[in-house]
C-alpha cells in the first residue's frame, strides 16, 4: 500500500480550521465520490474519508491540517498525481481562508487611552 502524508500549519484556529474542512470533506465526496464522516472534538476534528482503494483521515486542530491516506495496490500508482492533487485543493482552501481574514480593529488615540488634542 501505497501512502501519503500531508502537514500544513496554519494560524486559524480551530473554528475556522473547522470551516475550511468542512469545504475539504465536501469536495472530496462530491469531486472523488469519498465517503467522509467527520468527528468533531474539543480540540480538534477527525474526518474520516473512505472509498475503494483508499481510506484516511484529515486531522484539524486550532494550528495544523495533518492528511495520512493509504492508497491500494491500483491507485497506489497514481499517488504522485493523487498527493499533488490534494495539496493543491488544501492549499487553495487556506489560500481563500487566509484572503477573507477579518480586519484587525483600528483603536483611536481616545479608544487606546492617550489625550486627545
Amino acid at each position: 500500500m501505497a501512502e501519503i502524508n500531508i502537514h500544513r500549519a496554519h494560524r486559524l484556529g480551530l473554528a475556522r480550521a473547522r470551516k475550511i474542512a468542512w469545504q475539504w470533506a465536501e469536495a472530496a465526496e462530491q469531486k472523488f465520490e469519498m465517503e467522509c464522516t467527520v468527528i468533531e472534538g474539543d480540540d480538534r476534528d477527525v474526518v474520516e474519508f473512505t472509498r475503494a482503494g483508499v481510506e484516511g483521515q484529515l486531522m484539524v486542530s486550532a494550528d495544523s491540517f495533518d492528511l495520512t491516506a493509504r492508497l491500494g495496490f491500483l491507485l497506489g500508482a497514481f499517488r504522485g498525481r493523487i498527493e499533488s492533487e490534494i495539496e493543491a485543493n488544501l492549499d487553495k482552501l487556506l489560500a481563500d481562508s487566509a484572503a477573507k481574514k477579518p480586519a484587525a480593529k483600528t483603536r483611536t488615540a481616545r479608544a487606546a487611552g492617550k489625550p486627545k488634542t
